[in-house]
């Protein structure tokens, strides 16, 4: 068995709300774009920083639900400043097939749709419209 570390879910152009340099670690996102791509409290994440090229590891943190809250916590405050553009990732080690939940995001880090990379027609965005645990 091989497992391999492949994207299970994506917040595409997130903007980033408050970094705080005083806070522990971690991101906290609004919870409810959290659901909606299957990432839990705690799991690790990549952030990738479109406006300056930054990028970290840390953990998710729930922000609460509905508020449009991306706050980028402890040292890479230093890096990430409220209007920066983000993108949140989250991967899986797996031997399986997997269908990612990857969400596009508009400036106030509100749902706008489900993406799909037309480079994989086997992506079914329809499947993504149940929750993580029916999928």
């Amino acid at each position: 068995m091989q497992l391999r570390a492949i994207c299970k879910s994506k917040i595409h152009h997130a903007v980033v709300t408050e970094a705080n340099v005083q806070y522990i670690g971690s991101i906290a996102v609004d919870s409810e774009l959290l659901e909606r791509v299957d990432i839990l409290p705690g799991e690790k994440v990549c952030v990738w920083n479109v406006t300056n090229g930054e990028r970290i590891e840390t953990y998710a943190l729930p922000a609460p639900a509905g508020s449009g809250d991306i706050v980028v916590n402890g040292a890479a405050a230093r890096r990430f400043q409220p209007g920066d553009t983000v993108i949140v990732v989250a991967f899986v080690l797996t031997d399986e097939q997997i269908k990612p939940r990857m969400i596009l995001v508009n400036q106030r880090n509100q749902f706008v749709e489900w993406l799909r990379d037309n480079r994989m027609p086997d992506w079914c965005v329809t499947d993504l419209m149940a929750p993580a645990a029916e999928v």
